[in-house]
């Protein structure tokens, strides 16, 4: 995944400049805020939460469709 790296706060300054946090999501959609120099956390503008969640759920069912099909047999000898 690639990431804007004028997104990207540390989570010091985070902490002690939310605002900042806010402005960054506010005029960019988003901001990425880093751990121990790593991404760690991403802050969405909530309109855009529904959206996320709706794809991270659609993610979930193909995998598991995935996982189903690939794995039919042991399944039903499962289920018996």
């Amino acid at each position: 995944m690639m990431i804007n790296s004028n997104l990207l706060i540390a989570m010091t300054e985070a902490n002690q400049n939310f605002s900042k946090v806010a402005r960054l999501v506010d005029e960019q959609g988003s901001a990425v805020i880093l751990k121990n120099n790593k991404p760690r956390y991403a802050v969405i503008d909530f309109s855009e939460y529904d959206q996320f969640l709706a794809y991270r759920t659609r993610l979930i069912d193909r995998t598991a469709d995935q996982l189903i099909e690939g794995n039919f047999e042991a399944f039903q000898e499962l289920a018996k």
